[in-house]
């Protein structure tokens, strides 16, 4: 049999020998958590059944899965850059299966154990991890070395927002919306999102008109119940405070709440459920115009009271509005008269959209612009408040992303640059979307990985449907998570010496400044470059 330990920005693929240096030592913080990978090929059918041990002080902290391969799909309508693994191969190693000591191998080809130490602050110093590997009556022991640095990552201040799509965990779960087997299985999502690092979440205070057939609607998941008795409007937001409780426990911070008017130019109202003289009824939809009388009594009512109430739960300044997503340059005008609305009712809210004209940002019509990396220094010159995103297009130009066929560098090298742009938030869009395009039809994640061929793999999804309504997550959830360790990181080191001596530690080296489009492509310069982040701060 055949081992070796990588690091966590390796991808083992079953036909190939991994290419890399064995990585047997690292370095972490105290509170930070930490993946390694140990690669397995068994040369003979005899060698197929395995069990391993881990031997170690930290033991009861590090968790082990088996790294499953996935169906990849390539969309020929998209821009592939250079930097992406063969686009040819018929699946990719995403899934973690959590596993307890055993692993079933194919003969001949490779497989990977991934395994994650949670630190808690309680252990220090150089920890020695044994794995002895246990196959055909014979054994295998590899070491791998922690030194867990004493210190702590200091709290997470950048705002991360990944699409939570609650109306995909009940089609998938056959979940009644706001029955208890729903709540049960979105504090599972919920939870499991905030411990990788999302801190802000999108809040369905009305069903989010979000990729959306023009015409389709999605399932209803509104929080706030409207009750309209004799063109008078009313609101029950019972569900919406058991909403906004729930992500507090979990330790969400900030709330995203749902676009107030379609997407792609703001032209109608989303989908609205109501109770009228007793009956429930859809009241608003795509035969809304955005700009009508109608929806904007009902917006003057919403307003009033959305404002008591977020401000008698305490969350107001907590709170982030949007207009719409993704408006064109061409659609300026119908951005406006919708914009003119939100910009009056909730003056003095928090308010942000995806969109990558600056015009919409010069001319006054959203405060919080979320560009697209490809536009990310033009925006950066002229935004106060720097946020940027990436969705199925940033597969050009080398920008990073999290697709299934590229490197893990390209998705983890995010939270250097996120450090080096001072960004104050991210955005992405697919934490749990299990629909086809335009959520047209339900999907299976584990076997339909493209949106039904519309996106690039890996583009709509982060986590899977696990048994019992808990997530299972993939390796690209977890290594994101590193991103957002190495940015807290590198704010750590700013705070023991200076900024402008933590970017020359990044740029050292380097015959290009670094920046969306041009970064090293080894995996090595990221591991040595924490390596160095890591040094600097256990010597201060």
């Amino acid at each position: 049999m055949k081992t070796i330990l990588l690091s966590s920005l390796a991808k083992v693929f079953k036909d190939t020998e991994p290419n890399f240096n064995e990585f047997t030592s690292f370095s972490c913080l105290k509170n930070e958590k930490f993946s390694f990978q140990l690669a397995l090929l068994a040369e003979n059918a005899e060698e197929t059944s395995v069990t391993f041990e881990i031997d170690s002080d930290i033991k009861n902290n590090i968790s082990a899965y088996i790294v499953k391969n996935i169906p990849f799909r390539r969309n020929k309508k998209h821009n592939y850059d250079s930097f992406h693994y063969d686009l040819n191969r018929k699946e990719f190693p995403d899934l973690l299966e959590p596993t307890e000591n055993s692993v079933e191998l194919k003969a001949n080809e490779w497989t990977s154990i991934w395994f994650e130490f949670k630190g808690d602050s309680s252990v220090t110093g150089e920890q020695l991890i044994r794995i002895t590997v246990n196959s055909d009556g014979k054994a295998i022991e590899k070491a791998f070395t922690l030194n867990i640095i004493d210190r702590v990552l200091p709290k997470q201040e950048l705002l991360y927002t990944n699409w939570f799509h609650n109306d995909c965990l009940c089609t998938y779960y056959k979940a009644e919306v706001f029955s208890e087997k729903y709540w049960k299985i979105v504090e599972n999502y919920i939870r499991n999102a905030a411990e990788h690092g999302v801190n802000m979440l999108l809040t369905p205070v009305f069903t989010p008109p979000l990729d959306t057939e023009v015409g389709g609607e999605r399932p209803t998941v509104q929080l706030v119940k409207v009750i309209k008795e004799n063109n008078e409007y009313s609101f029950d937001f019972t569900n919406f405070r058991r909403y906004v409780k729930l992500c507090l426990d979990c330790g969400i911070e900030a709330f995203e709440i749902s676009h107030f008017f379609t997407q792609w130019g703001a032209k109608h109202a989303p989908k609205i459920m109501a109770t009228v003289n007793g009956r429930e009824k859809r009241i608003f939809g795509w035969e809304t115009k955005a700009s009508g009388k109608p929806y904007r009594a009902f917006l003057e009512a919403f307003a009033s009271a959305f404002k008591k109430e977020v401000e008698e739960l305490g969350i107001k300044d907590r709170c982030w509005l949007h207009v719409s997503d993704e408006p064109s340059e061409s659609q300026i005008k119908e951005y406006k008269k919708a914009a003119d609305i939100i910009h009056e009712l909730f003056a003095d809210f928090n308010m942000l959209d995806a969109l990558s004209d600056i015009k919409y940002y010069k001319n006054g019509l959203i405060k919080t612009p979320v560009c697209g990396e490809g536009e990310a220094d033009v925006f950066r010159a002229e935004v106060k408040d720097f946020w940027t995103y990436y969705c199925c297009t940033q597969i050009n130009h080398f920008l990073p992303n999290r697709m299934f066929a590229q490197p893990s560098l390209r998705n983890r090298v995010l939270g250097v640059l996120l450090y080096k742009y001072d960004a104050r938030g991210f955005l992405q869009w697919g934490h749990n979307f299990w629909y086809s395009q335009y959520s047209i039809k339900p999907i299976n994640p584990f076997k339909v990985t493209d949106a039904g061929g519309s996106f690039p793999a890996g583009d709509s999804y982060m986590v899977y449907p696990g048994k019992d309504g808990k997530p299972l997550n993939s390796l690209r959830h977890l290594v994101f998570f590193d991103a957002f360790q190495d940015l807290r990181a590198l704010r750590l080191l700013e705070s023991l010496t200076s900024r402008k001596y933590v970017l020359s530690l990044i740029e050292q080296g380097l015959d290009i400044p670094l920046s969306f489009r041009t970064y090293p492509h080894e995996q090595e310069w990221l591991l040595n470059l924490r390596k160095k982040v890591n040094k600097e701060i256990e010597k201060i």
